[in-house]
């Protein structure tokens, strides 16, 4: 049985001020980091055999603390990357919805492709599914930590899941450094066990911020 854990990163400036990060290189606030410090000895519990991140980092510096507390080094992969959100990148989401009302819109009622450069969640789901499904490759029947982004995780888990837009949109943001569990066996494939695990710092903020 293969254990997969999906870890959101910790809280940056950008979070805080709800402004669209993306692909943006953002870098985490104060409080990002000691949300990853009190995170990591819990992911530690679990006896990781690997960690891999996002390059971007707020992902890439979470991973880092759980890497202090195990020993083990963080490999990174691209595909990890938060969504695409093209020309809402760096804006709040307020200006957001004053500049491009009709894509905020469709984004809002979950439009998988909203318009304005937004990568679409077809798009999203088989990048995080195929990264996820390579990480979990490297230590078959073992533990695998992920450190990813928030919209990321939901759409990759949801890929790997097998759930259409409609299933994914039901299920909860991940608040900053909490995880989601999956598990795979040959008999059952892909499942859930556990969402949106981590101790309560503060309340999670929605994607994309």
């Amino acid at each position: 049985m293969t254990r997969l854990i999906v870890w959101r990163h910790g809280n940056t400036d950008w979070n805080a001020a709800s402004r669209v990060q993306g692909q943006t290189d953002v870098l985490l606030n104060d409080l990002g980091r000691e949300q990853a410090r009190t995170a990591a000895p819990l992911l530690a519990g679990l006896r990781p055999d690997v960690i891999v991140a996002s390059d971007l980092s707020r992902a890439a510096d979470t991973a880092a603390a759980l890497a202090e507390v195990t020993g083990l080094p963080v490999r990174t992969d691209t595909r990890l990357r938060e969504r695409h959100f093209g020309q809402w990148q760096g804006l709040l989401l307020t200006e957001v919805a004053e500049r491009f009302p009709v894509e905020y819109a469709r984004w809002r009622a979950g439009d998988p492709d909203p318009g304005a450069g937004i990568e679409t969640l077809d798009d999203l789901g088989k990048r995080l599914g195929a990264a996820f499904q390579d990480a979990a490759d490297l230590a078959a029947g073992g533990t695998v930590v992920v450190t990813t982004h928030g919209g990321a995780a939901r759409q990759g888990v949801g890929h790997l899941l097998g759930w259409d837009h409609p299933v994914m949109r039901t299920v909860g943001s991940l608040g900053n450094c909490h995880w989601t569990e999956l598990r795979h066996g040959e008999a059952r494939g892909w499942h859930l066990r556990a969402h949106n695990v981590g101790l309560i710092t503060r309340p999670a903020l929605a994607e994309p911020v």
